[in-house]
């Protein structure tokens, strides 16, 4: 049995499929979500990109409620989608869109932007005059992969279909929960996550900043790191299976 016991702040959903992964080797969890999905309302140009997305070399979808919501869209939308070209940042976002039979590329090390970004089969795609590519996405994010495209010569459009929202906790409610089931370290899954984990901290930030936090990336790593947190994890990717390697090989804090 494992000493740790970690705060999960995913949505809701999620939180269970990571809690019951954890719960299999030892570790105990207790769920916060401080994401919550909320569906965007799509304008013209966002329509238009979705009209469209056979025209791309390449679509990039970055998270399981994206491929979700973009399945929706395009079934609405009485869109066929296109058979080639699909790529995701993880396996678990692939696996939303392979059960629909769509054939999708994704790096088999490591589930994060600078992977998916050594991936041969993209490189490929994009290596074509004015290749374009659509990352479907919620609002704001995945700035660095439109970035590194852009530099090897891609149009690079977002579809944003969704934002996360911080669910209505009470004041105080974070150190609350973490004093009364003795918790050790937290866990965020992006930078908006770390974001509203430092809102709904407020004051008590100084606190909760000296525990040991886990994350996906080096970029949210960064964000941490620069914001106070003391004890940062970078767990190099964001599935329930990075975590879980991350926490094993990481000492608990003393009791």
């Amino acid at each position: 049995m494992s000493n740790w016991r970690l705060l999960l702040t995913r949505p809701a959903e999620e939180c269970a499929a990571v809690a019951q992964v954890l719960s299999a080797s030892g570790i105990a969890s207790s769920s916060l979500p401080l994401l919550a999905i909320a569906p965007l309302a799509l304008d013209a140009a966002a329509r238009q990109r979705l009209d469209a997305i056979g025209s791309y070399q390449a679509i990039i979808v970055v998270s399981k409620p994206a491929a979700r919501l973009l399945l929706d869209r395009l079934a609405d939308a009485a869109l066929a989608a296109p058979r080639h070209g699909w790529f995701s940042v993880g396996e678990a976002t692939a696996r939303v869109l392979q059960a629909t039979g769509l054939q999708v590329t994704y790096p088999t090390a490591g589930d994060d932007s600078e992977a998916l970004l050594g991936v041969s089969v993209l490189r490929e795609a994009i290596a074509v005059p004015t290749a374009r590519v659509l990352i479907v996405r919620g609002k704001g994010g995945r700035e660095l992969l439109a970035e590194r495209l852009g530099e090897q010569g891609a149009s690079v459009e977002y579809l944003e279909l969704y934002e996360r929202r911080l669910p209505d906790h009470p004041p105080g409610s974070l150190l609350q929960r973490i004093e009364a089931e003795r918790l050790n370290g937290l866990v965020v899954s992006s930078g908006q996550g770390f974001e509203h984990l430092q809102r709904l901290a407020g004051a008590q930030w100084p606190r909760v900043a000296q525990m040991p936090l886990f994350v996906p990336s080096p970029r949210v790593a960064e964000q941490a790191r620069a914001a106070g947190a003391q004890q940062v994890v970078d767990c190099r990717g964001a599935s329930a299976t990075a975590l879980l390697a991350a926490v094993q090989r990481s000492a608990a804090p003393a009791s």
